[in-house]
């Protein structure tokens, strides 16, 4: 089974870092992946630095930028994990946008993957229509499962349609703003959380943007089964660099 789908199982919420690779030095990609593990994160997302970021607050823009200035490449990325799994277990999903992973050639992106054992893509601007039609067989030949975003504008119709497409879990975008952006939930989150839950999705949900300490990751997973924390990682990893992860991850839960 896909290791997305059986940390989804566990009888606990979900905390998911996402960061993004070759930031803040170009090597610090494997250490980040095993110190998270190894200080009780379930689930990570390693960004694919891109050019021109569309839903990226300035933190991850900031660390994008500087990460392609670093080097970064999706070539180099995966000369970086091919080790990954002799010493990480929980789940790993690459987050990015659609553009890199055509320049790298899709097929080829997928089979290397599957190779060194990643489990999942966030693709924001790949539409879900396209991916049914010319990636799904794709993807599912190298055991990836595709995750898709919802956010409080999404229609109840394409939110049972992305639904019935998903098979790990929904990532819930927690406002229509840029990520980082939000200090804390207020009642418009809470009403869309509860909308959200009362449709009794097939999948379970996992939600993104505005998550930076416990109170917010608390409230987030009142009613889903996670959270992601991206802008707040990443501002502490400017500060602070890749020593004391821990202490970032205790704060939390």
């Amino acid at each position: 089974m896909n290791r997305i789908k059986q940390k989804l199982q566990e009888d606990k919420k979900i905390l998911s870092i996402y960061f993004t690779a070759g930031y803040p030095t170009l090597n610090d990609t494997v250490k980040i992946i095993q110190d998270l593990e190894q200080n009780g994160v379930d689930l990570i997302e390693i960004g694919l630095p891109f050019s021109d970021p569309l839903a990226d607050g300035p933190t991850i823009q900031a660390s994008s930028t500087a990460a392609l200035k670093n080097g970064m490449t999706t070539t180099l990325l995966f000369e970086q994990l091919k080790d990954i799994r002799k010493t990480v277990s929980i789940p790993l999903i690459l987050m990015g946008y659609f553009n890199p992973v055509l320049q790298y050639g899709v097929e080829a992106f997928c089979q290397k993957c599957e190779e060194i054992g990643i489990d999942g893509l966030i693709l924001p601007d790949l539409p879900l229509d396209v991916y049914q039609k010319e990636y799904e067989t794709l993807f599912k030949k190298h055991g990836l499962i595709n995750v898709f975003l919802i956010t409080p504008q999404t229609s109840d119709a394409r939110i049972r349609a992305i639904d019935d497409a998903s098979e790990g879990f929904v990532y819930m975008v927690s406002s229509a703003s840029t990520t980082g952006t939000k200090e804390g939930f207020g009642p418009e989150q809470s009403v869309y959380f509860e909308r959200i839950a009362a449709m009794n999705l097939k999948n379970p949900q996992i939600v993104g943007f505005g998550i930076s300490n416990a109170q917010t990751f608390q409230q987030a997973t009142a009613h889903t089964k996670g959270a992601i924390i991206g802008s707040a990682f990443i501002k502490y990893l400017t500060q602070n660099g890749v020593d004391g992860i821990g202490g970032f991850v205790g704060q939390i839960r």
